[in-house]
């Protein structure tokens, strides 16, 4: 109770609700922005967090998230482009519905969706992370090394559909993990004699380059490519969203259920929880031949659930250390940064800020009805920022974080040759996401294991003679198992009907 009232005293003041009122309205521009992605805004703001107290560092990281992640609706409805790839799932079906004259139905159910999903997530993780911690502060380097190679196992078996190319990029986050002094013998590692390779490379401006400078890189590529607002006048959103929920109010509890649980899977997030969400009410909808041509049903589901994950990625990531997305990802190197410690130890040392990121994530989703009511209104005026004239603003941005983390132009160097890596590899259909997760967990991933060798004699065995370790160990090798199966099955189905093709001719 004491830490609870002390995360009141320090969430209502005034210096961080204006930090809080400011990162709304900066997330929601961003969100509204074609190509300016969630994680982008996490990113930009990166820098500005790194003069700031605890506190209102989270709750700018925090309040921009939630918002840009239901910003990135409004592009979707109005021009067919979505502001955010979580947006993306029922984008065709937003656009058809607003095209049938329901854009303010479909804006309003977009809105109110989001905040009643996002404020299940938030529920959830309160139930839930305090409880998984109590469990997790009696883990050892074996049980960590495990969970650090599950993460980096579901990372890659969720988001992609191809897996070699997955982990292709989990494989080279890990490689660049490994630049620097090796954290077990303290010898230089790939360092080529540079005396900048020696302090490894920093997270924060290879985030910044991978996520945020790759994004720069291919609006460059399209600038010319943004449509025209639909001409409709926006009048009340609201009207008619009491009816959908109470015809549709199971999709919304499905929707957010499902968001959260994917949410928690290291490396889902946002996104993927959207498109399975939506494939699930497509598949179990009673009228699914309506599907496509504008039917609020899939965008109930899909926009509850990329809403609830975000609070479920924060789980593992509070919880375990382990990042359940990009922007939690991010969100650990500011925990880092801040000497908050993410792990079951921080719900001991630090729970008045715990509670202050459970009271931030309930004041943003309710925050995000009136900006989001008002970011509606304005969105044709919005929409209209020529992107040629915001791309460099947002580049010297990212310079400038790139520099503020590490006080020199190694910084830079660093973002602007990850950048042009990460635009190359998703140009070839290679996501960000696992290396950015391989960066993060490599560490954590080599230290646990060195340190469980030596405490097993170098046995393997080891691994599996703790209850707790032994479970997530048969779980990451019977996925690993459940891969290889699939990948064999998959390349025997190619390879037969070629086989019946040569011998019938």
């Amino acid at each position: 109770m004491d830490a609870l009232l002390t995360a009141f005293g320090l969430i209502f003041h005034l210096n961080v609700l204006w930090v809080i009122v400011a990162s709304a309205a900066f997330g929601m521009f961003v969100g509204a922005m074609p190509g300016l992605t969630a994680t982008m805004a996490t990113a930009l703001l990166v820098p500005v967090t790194f003069f700031m107290d605890p506190v209102p560092a989270l709750g700018a990281i925090v309040t921009a998230t939630a918002m840009a992640i239901f910003a990135g609706d409004i592009p979707a409805a109005m021009l067919r482009i979505p502001g955010t790839p979580a947006s993306a799932a029922y984008t065709d079906e937003s656009y058809a519905m607003s095209k049938k004259g329901e854009l303010d139905l479909n804006l309003g159910v977009n809105l109110v969706f989001s905040v009643l999903g996002g404020l299940v997530g938030v529920v959830i993780l309160i139930l839930c992370a305090p409880a998984l911690a109590e469990v997790a502060i009696n883990f050892s380097s074996f049980e960590y090394f495990w969970l650090a190679l599950l993460g980096l196992t579901c990372a890659v078996f969720m988001t992609t559909e191809d897996p070699l190319k997955g982990i292709t990029s989990l494989v080279f986050g890990l490689l660049i993990n490994c630049i620097g002094i090796d954290p077990t013998a303290g010898y230089p590692r790939f360092t080529f004699g540079s005396v900048e390779l020696l302090q490894g490379v920093s997270f924060i401006p290879a985030m910044i380059g991978m996520f945020a400078l790759s994004e720069l890189l291919r609006g460059a590529v399209s600038v010319d490519q943004q449509g025209a607002p639909l001409a409709q006048k926006i009048g009340n959103i609201f009207n008619g969203v009491w009816e959908v929920f109470k015809k549709y109010w199971f999709n919304f509890l499905r929707g957010s259920a499902l968001g959260v649980a994917i949410g928690a899977l290291p490396g889902a997030g946002a996104d993927i929880a959207a498109w399975i969400s939506f494939a699930i009410s497509k598949r179990f909808s009673k009228t699914p031949e309506k599907f496509g041509t504008g039917h609020i049903e899939g965008i109930v589901d899909a926009t509850s659930a990329n809403n609830s994950a975000l609070g479920g990625a924060w789980i593992p990531a509070l919880v375990f250390g382990i990042p359940g997305d990009s922007i939690t990802a991010i969100v650990i190197g500011v925990l880092y940064m801040k000497g908050m410690n993410p792990g079951p130890t921080v719900f001991l040392q630090n729970p008045q800020f715990i509670y202050a990121v459970f009271i931030i994530f309930v004041l943003a989703n309710l925050l995000m009805l009136p900006l989001g009511w008002a970011a509606i209104k304005s969105a044709k005026q919005i929409l209209r920022v020529p992107r040629n004239v915001l791309l460099p603003i947002i580049l010297l941005f990212c310079m400038v974080g790139a520099y503020s983390m590490t006080n020199s132009v190694y910084g830079i160097i660093v973002m602007l040759a990850l950048g042009v890596v990460g635009w190359l590899m998703e140009e070839n259909g290679f996501p960000i996401a696992p290396a950015i997760l391989g960066l993060v967990l490599g560490e954590m991933l080599e230290q646990n294991f060195m340190t469980s060798m030596i405490k097993a004699d170098g046995s393997p065995f080891g691994f599996f003679e703790r209850p707790i370790a032994a479970a997530l160990g048969v779980v990451t090798v019977l996925i690993w198992a459940m891969m290889a199966w699939r990948a064999a099955t998959g390349r025997r189905a190619t390879v037969a009907p070629s086989e019946a093709d040569v011998a019938g001719a």
